[in-house]
């Protein structure tokens, strides 16, 4: 039932890809990087992840890819669902503990490689729109920039779940959204790197909500304050994140 499942998700992509008249915005950047042989991190919010094989693949081509999938249940099924499209995996997460750090690894074994690694800094779980650490430290320890990425669809239906996930409709206009990069210093300290993660998060939101706005949809907004975890509530309270 679950491999039905994943044949049937990934269909679905297909048809919504095959159906619409779908853009590239922003794409240039990126071209120039693989062009030039510079991996880089792709930063995208996890309600974006459906449509993320074409939108890699409308600059990428067959480059090597690989996402950062949770090890959990959810995240083997999006794990065999990309599979379908030529795009290789990393299970686990970037937070603490020895999955956190085996993840770690082997994100940083790819980029070496030269690899593309796509992550989605408020997955597995949330809060939505609002990014951890993670993908911020991965960027400064493998030397890459993050390119944040999103895309939108005229017709779509957003589900009540953590990430309120976005579902393109067949016969769609769509379009893939690449930002600009955004660059950590290996030598960042811990006040550095939390501003850079704010960066990043003010960056996501700015171009998802830019791309929903420009097709004429109502902007999602990042989780409020009351479904954060309480540290980091306190956080924002004192003004600390900035967003």
């Amino acid at each position: 039932m679950r491999s039905f499942m994943c044949w049937l998700a990934a269909g679905y992509v297909r048809l919504v890809r095959l159906t619409g008249r779908w853009r590239t915005d922003g794409g240039d950047l990126p071209t120039q990087y693989l062009a030039e042989g510079k991996p880089f991190i792709v930063a995208f919010w996890h309600q974006r992840l459906l449509m993320m094989p074409y939108t890699w693949r409308s600059v990428g081509g067959d480059h090597p890819f690989r996402m950062l999938i949770s090890s959990h249940r959810d995240g083997e099924i999006i794990s065999r669902t990309v599979a379908y499209f030529g795009i290789d995996t990393i299970a686990g997460s970037t937070g603490v503990g020895k999955g956190g750090a085996a993840a770690l690894r082997q994100i940083l074994k790819a980029l070496k490689a030269g690899d593309v690694v796509g992550m989605t800094p408020d997955g597995p779980r949330g809060p939505r729109m609002r990014a951890s650490d993670g993908v911020i430290q991965a960027a400064r320890m493998a030397g890459v920039p993050i390119f944040p990425l999103t895309y939108s669809a005229s017709s779509r239906k957003i589900f009540q779940s953590w990430d309120r996930f976005v579902l393109p409709l067949p016969f769609s206009r769509g379009v893939f959204h690449w930002g600009a990069p955004v660059f950590v210093d290996r030598k960042l300290d811990e006040v550095g790197l939390e501003a850079k993660r704010i960066e990043l998060e003010d960056a996501l939101t700015r171009l998802t909500q830019d791309t929903d706005s420009k097709l004429g949809l109502e902007p999602i907004p990042p989780a409020a304050p009351d479904e954060l975890p309480k540290q980091k509530r306190s956080a924002m309270a004192a003004g600390d994140t900035g967003s």
